[in-house]
């Protein structure tokens, strides 16, 4: 029997986007707003349209969008990831070819070379054994209070792009590591760790596409093929996704023998690359600025009101007249309320700013007094 999706693909996209059109995170997310663009594109190329009004729709949600604050959350279910599944499944030649423009810094000759949220467990880093718990944060802190054996580095993995490639990097400058461990739940759309077990298994294609992934869009943009490569020839991966029991994940790991040296058992794996050979991106160190450019819509003068708890910003022309006064409980509100509405106009002025509204907020939560600094 043919399941709802492949019968009716255009409806079950339909359904998934409507459902994350109904969140405000989802209004103000890349991810969406990029699968939106997206399928109005690649509609044009699939015949079944006319019989569906989801090209309507799309029109219609673009417009209720509202202004991006994050490109992916890495949300637990992901609906437009989940509807750019259902549309590259049921029409692959019409699915999309774009590729993820994104990068992270990468530290020099240190490890683990690129910053993340994970916990080292191994003072030495001579621990076999890595873990990720995908789309389980929690499950970081609770494995790692067991403090268990043959264990170097526990840490989450959310997406299945940018997620791997930081796992790659940081398993590969590594030696001694030759398990990753995948628990937790996978994250519904992104399906990192479908998409690690993929990669481990079939590598990716000329395009750094991960053979056999389900994910929305499973592109490593941040490693090399070789990089890829090592990774597969040094690490085993562990299929535990689903298991959110810290006891019974440490019990597992107990299991792995632990003397293996290689996930393909030889002793030394000529392909493994050093730390000093992994790909870089250049590190650009901050500085003062060399002169402070005033921004002719004005200046701003933040007052935490502490018996009301929010926060009171006046607004003043260079002649020092206030042109006006605007009040919330948070930074954010406040800022982008000034932001939408053209009352600053200089990027550093906005990052003063945001500065200043935030350390205003705090005082207000911690109680501290708040002084404004100069720009």
């Amino acid at each position: 029997m043919q399941t709802e999706i492949e019968t009716k693909p255009l409806e079950k996209i339909e359904d998934e986007l409507r459902e994350g059109m109904l969140l405000s995170r989802c209004r103000k997310c890349g991810c969406m707003k990029e699968t939106l663009e997206t399928l109005e594109k690649a509609l044009k190329n699939v015949e079944a349209r006319s019989t569906n009004g989801l090209e309507g729709n799309i029109v219609s949600w673009q417009s209720e969008m509202e202004p991006i604050k994050y490109a992916c959350l890495g949300c637990q279910y992901c609906y437009p990831a989940v509807a750019m599944n259902v549309f590259n499944q049921a029409y692959p030649e019409a699915a999309p070819k774009d590729a993820l423009g994104c990068a992270f810094e990468v530290k020099e000759q240190v490890w683990p070379p690129v910053a993340g949220e994970y916990k080292v467990l191994c003072e030495n880093g001579k621990c076999p054994v890595a873990v990720s718990t995908l789309g389980s944060p929690d499950l970081v802190d609770k494995i790692a209070a067991l403090k268990p054996e043959g264990v170097c580095i526990v840490g989450k993995t959310e997406t299945e792009n940018i997620g791997i490639d930081k796992v790659i990097k940081n398993t590969i400058t590594n030696r001694a590591i030759r398990f990753l461990v995948l628990v937790g739940s996978d994250p519904k759309g992104h399906l990192p760790g479908q998409t690690l077990i993929s990669l481990s298994a079939n590598g990716v294609d000329e395009k750094m596409r991960v053979t056999g992934s389900k994910g929305r869009r499973p592109i490593l943009r941040n490693v090399t093929l070789a990089e890829v490569d090592s990774f597969r020839k040094q690490v085993q991966v562990i299929d535990l996704v689903g298991c959110e029991d810290p006891e019974t994940i440490v019990r597992r790991i107990k299991e792995l023998p632990m003397t293996q040296k290689t996930s393909c058992g030889c002793a030394e794996c000529d392909d493994t690359i050093a730390v000093s050979e992994i790909t870089d991106v250049p590190v650009v160190q901050a500085k003062e600025p060399s002169k402070i450019q005033m921004d002719k819509a004005g200046y701003f003068v933040v007052l935490p009101q502490l018996e009301k708890g929010t926060l009171l910003v006046e607004h003043y022309g260079y002649d020092d007249k206030l042109l006006r006064t605007i009040e919330g409980k948070d930074a954010r509100s406040l800022y982008w309320t000034i932001i939408e509405n053209n009352w600053v106009t200089l990027l550093s002025h906005s990052a003063y700013l945001g500065k200043e509204l935030t350390k205003a907020e705090l005082s207000l939560k911690y109680g501290f007094k708040y002084i404004q600094d100069g720009a």
